[in-house]
C-alpha cells in the first residue's frame, strides 16, 4: 500500500469515527449509550476495515453500513459493530467468544481490547479466509475455529462475554452456560422475516439472566450445523 493510500485510510476512518458518534448520539434513549467508550473508539479508529472486505471493495470499507462478503454473509455495519463491543464492557484481559467470525472485523475490534478472542464460524471458506486476515494484520490473540455457533466452545468456557454476530430465533442455551456468573453477552433474536432485537443479556451470580432489547436491527440468520 502507498503512503497515499494509508494517508486516505486513515482519514476515512477519522470520518467513520465521527459518523458512528453521531448515531449513538441518535440512538442514546434506546441503547444508553451517548457516546463511544474511549476504548471502543479508539478501536474503530486503528482496526483497517478495508483489509476485512472483499477484493475491490477497499474504497467503500469505511462507509457506515455492511457490505457482502459471500456466502450469504456481511461484514457488519461499523455502527453496530461497535455498540455490540461497547454492550459487553470489554476490559483488557478477558476472554470473550464471538459467534460468526464473518470477514474478521468483530474479532479485530474485539482484540484491540480484551485478552483473548475465541470466535467460531460455520462457514469453512469464511473462517479460514477470516484466520488468514487476523494473523496477517498482526491479531495473534484470536482463534478461530470452524464449528457451528449454537454449541459454543465449551473447552474454553466460562466466558467474561460473548458476541453473536447473526440472528438466532431464540438464544441459544448452550452460550448462557458458557457465560460467566457477571457475564455479558449481546445477541440479534428473531427470524430472518420478523422484527429482530439486538439483546443483551446478564448472567447472574446465581445463573439466571436478565435480559434487555437494544435496538432494532436486521442481520443474517445464525445457522446451526448439521
Amino acid at each position: 500500500m502507498s503512503a497515499a493510500d494509508a494517508q486516505d485510510h486513515a482519514g476515512a476512518r477519522a470520518r467513520l469515527v465521527f459518523e458512528v458518534d453521531a448515531m449513538y448520539s441518535a440512538t442514546r434513549a434506546e441503547t444508553g449509550f451517548s457516546a463511544m467508550s474511549p476504548a471502543v473508539r479508539a478501536a474503530l479508529g486503528k482496526v483497517e476495515r478495508h483489509r476485512f472486505v472483499p477484493s475491490g471493495e477497499e474504497a467503500v470499507a469505511y462507509r457506515n453500513h455492511p457490505l457482502p462478503i459471500g456466502s450469504g454473509q456481511t461484514i457488519s455495519q461499523p455502527y453496530i459493530v461497535a455498540l455490540s463491543t461497547d454492550l459487553i464492557l470489554p476490559q483488557a484481559g478477558q476472554r470473550v467468544l464471538e459467534i460468526g467470525t464473518g470477514s474478521g472485523y468483530q474479532a479485530a475490534m474485539l482484540a484491540e481490547i480484551v485478552g483473548r478472542v475465541y470466535s467460531i464460524e460455520l462457514i469453512e471458506s469464511l473462517g479460514k479466509a477470516a484466520a488468514a486476515k487476523l494473523a496477517a494484520t498482526g491479531y495473534s490473540n484470536v482463534e478461530v475455529r470452524i464449528g457451528d455457533g449454537y454449541k459454543g466452545w465449551p473447552e474454553q468456557a466460562p466466558f467474561d462475554s460473548i458476541v453473536v454476530t447473526a440472528a438466532a430465533p431464540k438464544v441459544p442455551e448452550a452460550l448462557v452456560e458458557q457465560l460467566k456468573p457477571g457475564g455479558r453477552m449481546v445477541i440479534p433474536v428473531g427470524g430472518s422475516q420478523e422484527a429482530q432485537q439486538l439483546l443483551l443479556i446478564v448472567k447472574r451470580a446465581d445463573g439466571s439472566v436478565e435480559r434487555k432489547n437494544v435496538l432494532a436491527v436486521r442481520f443474517v440468520p445464525l445457522v446451526p450445523g448439521k
